[in-house]
C-alpha cells in the first residue's frame, strides 16, 4: 500500500496547489506522511458528518473540496466544531486533504464534472487560464447541449440529473425562451456575469445568485439564469476525483479503495414554497 506522502503527491499533481487562489486554502490539513492509505472517501465539505462517515468506513484519508480552515485559526480545541473535526481525524489516523479553487480550474476540474452531470458538450473553459498553452485549462466552461430545449425543460434536466437538495433549482428568465448553448460554474458565480455576456450563451447555470447582480444581469440582457444549490454543484466532482485518483491507483498498482460521499452537507434543510401574494395592506417589503 502506498504511504500518505505518496498520495498526497498524486493528488497534487491532479490539482496542483500552485495554481490555487493566494486567498485560498489548500492542501493536507493534518496526517502522517508515512502512513499507509488504503481507503480514501471524497466528499465536498469537511464537516463532523463526513468525517464520523471517514470513521466508520475505515478510510485512511479524507479528500474534501472546501476548506477546514480558510481564513485560518489559533485553536483546534475540541469544544469548537471544527477543533472537534479535527481530533476526530487525528484520533482515528485519518488524513484530511484539500483541493479547493486549484480544483476549480483543473483540466478536468470542477465545472467539467458539473457540465458532466447534466449530459452538456463542452466547447472551452469560461474564463481562460492564460497559463495554459492547450486553452482548456480555466474557471468554468461554455457548453452546449445536443438540442435545443425551452428554458423550463432545461431547468427539469438539472433537477434531476443534480443531487437533491432543499434548494433546488431557481430559474430567472422566460420559461419558453430557447436555450442551445450554456455556461456552467460550480459554486458561487455571479462574480462572472460579465464573462458570460461576452461568451453569449442563451443560460448560465451556478450557484448562490444573489438579488442585486440578477436583477442588473437581468436588466443588462435576456440571458437566462439557473441557480443550484452550491453543494449539488460541487458534488459531481467528487465522483469524477475519485475515478482520476483510481486511474493513479491502476498506474501504480495501489490497489486503493476510492469512496463518493453521498450524505448531503448542503446547509440548506427544507423549502416552503410561496403560496400568497404580496398584500398592499401587510407593508412594503424590505
Amino acid at each position: 500500500m502506498p504511504r500518505l506522502s505518496e498520495v498526497i503527491a498524486a493528488l497534487d499533481a491532479l490539482w496542483p496547489p500552485s495554481r490555487a487562489e493566494q486567498w485560498d486554502a489548500v492542501g493536507t490539513v493534518c496526517g502522517d506522511p508515512d502512513a499507509e492509505v488504503s481507503r480514501v472517501l471524497f466528499a465536498v465539505d469537511p464537516v463532523q458528518e463526513i468525517v464520523d462517515e471517514a470513521v466508520k468506513l475505515g478510510a485512511d484519508l479524507v479528500v474534501t473540496h472546501h476548506p477546514l480552515y480558510l481564513r485560518g485559526t489559533t485553536t483546534v480545541e475540541a469544544g469548537t466544531f471544527k477543533g472537534r473535526v479535527v481530533h476526530t481525524l487525528i484520533k482515528n489516523d485519518i488524513a484530511l486533504h484539500v483541493a479547493h479553487t486549484n480544483a476549480d480550474t483543473a483540466d478536468p476540474g470542477v465545472s467539467d464534472a458539473l457540465a458532466g452531470a447534466l449530459d452538456l458538450r463542452i466547447t472551452g473553459p469560461l474564463v481562460p487560464d492564460p497559463s495554459d498553452p492547450t486553452g482548456r485549462r480555466g474557471l468554468g466552461r461554455i457548453c452546449e447541449l445536443d438540442r435545443p430545449e425551452t428554458l423550463s425543460e432545461f431547468a427539469a434536466r438539472a433537477a434531476a440529473r443534480l443531487p437533491q437538495t432543499a434548494q433546488g433549482i431557481r430559474v430567472a428568465g422566460d420559461p419558453d425562451a430557447r436555450i442551445r448553448t450554456v455556461a456552467v460554474s460550480g459554486g458561487s458565480g455571479d462574480s462572472l456575469f460579465a464573462q458570460v455576456r461576452a461568451a453569449g450563451v442563451d443560460a448560465y447555470l451556478t450557484a448562490d445568485l444573489r438579488h442585486h447582480p440578477v436583477s442588473e444581469a437581468r436588466e443588462q440582457s435576456p440571458l437566462a439564469l439557473v441557480d443550484a444549490a452550491h453543494w449539488a454543484t460541487e458534488w459531481p466532482w467528487c465522483e469524477q476525483a475519485a475515478a482520476q485518483l483510481d486511474a493513479v491507483s491502476e498506474r501504480h498498482g495501489w490497489g486503493l479503495r476510492t469512496h463518493v460521499s453521498r450524505t448531503v452537507t448542503d446547509p440548506w434543510t427544507a423549502h416552503a414554497p410561496s403560496v400568497t401574494p404580496p398584500s398592499s395592506t401587510s407593508g412594503a417589503p424590505n
